[in-house]
């Protein structure tokens, strides 16, 4: 199928793109890399009167070291982001993440804030943002306003983002060795079954995130007992089936995977 027809914009400022977003609000989508948004119009699944395309705007294009912060722009690539010489010293949940995304030719274009906005419980890049307790920067006509990971992502395929709003960055928290990442899916560039991301502070704490068996990630804080916690959240947790797995199948092997993830984490942070 083909999409519907559409305006399609290309502004040179982030000015400019917020006061297309103030004229147009719900009819307009933004274009970055446009890996779900171009399948989706082209399903007819969404629908836009303008494609607002921000990947050419040069204040979105960069990766700024903030101290105890790592900010990343919305034009910013998944494989530029996977180039970055100081992700794995900085972030390296991400750099263990990030080549489960997709694959070569879909990282060239695919955006980190893209997949963020996009909002898919499966995807590992929202999955560390949560994990990590990271922030999503939105701007629009009333100004700047910042967002934590979990109040951002409010379901599946939803979030908090109002219509005249743009995503200019997101910032992911500077973090130590202690991290470990892993996922299930049928074949690797397939959407995850489950994934499972964790990160440890060396002293017996970790934080647990989980990706795939709930309709946002869910974040549980560890201490102590692996296996028992990680029994504790998939009791707690529905699941829901789809045509890649069933909600038992991606409990049990939360499971299993669990556990091994979060022990990972703490032999890194040791």
């Amino acid at each position: 199928m083909k999409p519907r027809p559409f305006d399609y914009v290309r502004p040179d400022t982030v000015g400019e793109a917020l006061a297309l977003l103030a004229e147009y609000g719900d009819d307009a989508r933004i274009l970055a890399g446009g890996q779900s948004l171009i399948p989706m119009l082209n399903l007819r699944l969404i629908e836009a009167s303008v494609l607002i395309d921000i990947s050419r705007i040069a204040e979105l294009d960069g990766i700024r070291d903030l101290g105890n912060e790592i900010e990343i722009g919305a034009a910013v690539t998944q494989n530029m982001l996977m180039a970055w010489p100081e992700l794995a010293q900085k972030l390296p949940l991400l750099a263990a993440a990030l080549p489960f995304v997709g694959h070569f030719q879909t990282r060239n274009k695919g955006t980190v804030c893209g997949s963020i906005a996009h909002a898919d419980p499966s995807s590992e890049i929202p999955l560390s943002l949560a994990t990590l307790e990271g922030e999503v920067v939105l701007r629009g006509k009333r100004g700047e306003r910042v967002l934590k990971a979990k109040d951002f992502q409010k379901d599946m395929l939803t979030t908090a983002r109002e219509p005249d709003e743009l995503i200019t960055a997101v910032r992911f928290p500077v973090h130590g060795k202690g991290a470990a990442f892993r996922e299930v899916a049928r074949r690797h560039g397939d959407f995850a079954m489950i994934a499972v991301a964790a990160i440890s502070d060396g002293k017996g704490g970790t934080r647990f995130g989980v990706g795939g068996v709930a309709s946002t990630p869910v974040v549980r804080a560890v201490n102590g007992n692996a296996s028992a916690a990680v029994e504790k959240l998939a009791n707690e947790l529905e699941g829901y089936d789809d045509l890649h797995a069933s909600a038992a199948l991606r409990k049990d092997i939360l499971r299993n995977l669990g556990p091994l993830v979060i022990a990972e984490a703490e032999k890194c942070a040791a």
